[in-house]
C-alpha cells in the first residue's frame, strides 16, 4: 500500500486519481476547487481529516461502504458511482467541520445514506429505483405504522425513531433494500406512492 498525503494547500482543476492500493489522506486544511477525483480505495483507506470541496467532481469506480463525511465541507460537488452507508453533513459530537450545500446526486447511486443537520432543498437526488424519505427520525413513528413488505418496517423504518443523529433525509436503493429483506421493489414503491415527503 502507498500513503499519500494532500495538506495544507489549494488545488484548482486538477484530476485526481486513487486505486485500491492507495491509503489518501485528503487534509488537513486542503482546499480543492472544480477538481475531479476518480476513487477505488475501500473507506478505512480515504481519511479526510479537514478539506474543502468546491465545484469538485466524485467518480467512485467501486463502491463506497460506510463512509463518514463529517469533516468535509461540499459545496457544489457532484457525485457518481456507488454509495453505501455513507453520512454527509453536520455530526452532534464534530460541530462546524462538516457541511453539505448544492451537490449532486442525481447520477449515484445511493443505499442507506443519510443526511444530516444540512438543507437538503439544496441537493439533487437521484430518482427512482433510488428513494429518498425527507424527516424520517420526526416522521419515524408515522412511518413505522405502514404496511411495509416483508421485514422493512420492523428492521429499517422503526430504527428511525430512535436516531441518536439529526438526520434530516436518508435515501434508499430499491432494489438493493428489496434483496436484503427478499421482496420487490414494486411492493417498496406501492407503499411510498401514498406517502408524502418522499422524493423519487
Amino acid at each position: 500500500m502507498t500513503q499519500v498525503n494532500l495538506e495544507h494547500m489549494t488545488l484548482v482543476q486538477e484530476e485526481l486519481e486513487f486505486g485500491s492500493k492507495v491509503i489518501l489522506f485528503l487534509g488537513p486544511e486542503l482546499t480543492l476547487s472544480d477538481c475531479t477525483l476518480k476513487l477505488g480505495m475501500a473507506a478505512r483507506d480515504l481519511i479526510i481529516p479537514q478539506a474543502r470541496f468546491v465545484d469538485c467532481e466524485f467518480i467512485f469506480k467501486k463502491p463506497l461502504s460506510n463512509f463518514r463525511w463529517e469533516t468535509a465541507h461540499l459545496q457544489g460537488c457532484r457525485f457518481k458511482g456507488h454509495l453505501i452507508g455513507n453520512d454527509f453533513g453536520e455530526l452532534p459530537y464534530a460541530p462546524g467541520k462538516g457541511s453539505i450545500v448544492d451537490c449532486d446526486f442525481s447520477e449515484a447511486r445511493l443505499h442507506g445514506c443519510r443526511f444530516l443537520a444540512c438543507d437538503v432543498n439544496t441537493l439533487r437526488l437521484p430518482r427512482w429505483p433510488c428513494f429518498t424519505i425527507f424527516d424520517p427520525v420526526s416522521r419515524g413513528r408515522e412511518l413505522s405504522t405502514l404496511s411495509w413488505p416483508s421485514r422493512i418496517g420492523p428492521v429499517v423504518v422503526e430504527g428511525f425513531a430512535e436516531s441518536p443523529v439529526p438526520m434530516v433525509a436518508v435515501t434508499y436503493s430499491a432494489p438493493e433494500l428489496a434483496k436484503r429483506y427478499d421482496t420487490t421493489p414494486e411492493a417498496i414503491r406501492a407503499v411510498i406512492e401514498k406517502l408524502d415527503g418522499v422524493y423519487y
